[in-house]
């Protein structure tokens, strides 16, 4: 198992950015794809975005591209999400995950962190 702790998140106004952390321990997590999920209250969790720890893809919900970048950093274990341009539907709390198979389906990912909340006010 890989255990993963997120930060970052606050309160933001439209427009704002922010960038959430996802610190990962345990396993060699070298094999592993590495994601964001999102749920917001009353909704199902979402993906958002998924990186291969080699740093050679990612893949992008349509509702992020081109305002959210996933990147990881392998000598201190962390995947980033900078998130910019941010709306107020971007309100949710963020999970990071890891996984086996490069999917946006949470069904692939075995280990999660707790989240943090990000709220976007208009």
């Amino acid at each position: 198992q890989v255990q993963l702790v997120e930060s970052g998140g606050g309160l933001v106004q439209t427009g704002g950015s922010l960038r959430l952390s996802c610190a990962a321990s345990g396993r060699t997590f070298n094999r592993y794809v590495m994601g964001w999920f999102r749920q917001a209250p009353g909704k199902e969790r979402e993906f958002v975005a998924a990186i291969l720890w080699s740093g050679s893809s990612t893949y992008y919900a349509d509702s992020v591209k081109g305002r959210f970048t996933i990147s990881r950093d392998s000598a201190k274990n962390t995947v980033y999400l900078q998130m910019n341009s941010l709306k107020p539907e971007d309100t949710a709390a963020y999970y990071c995950a890891s996984g086996r198979l490069f999917s946006s389906s949470a069904e692939y990912f075995d280990s999660w962190g707790q989240g943090t909340q990000v709220t976007v006010s208009s």
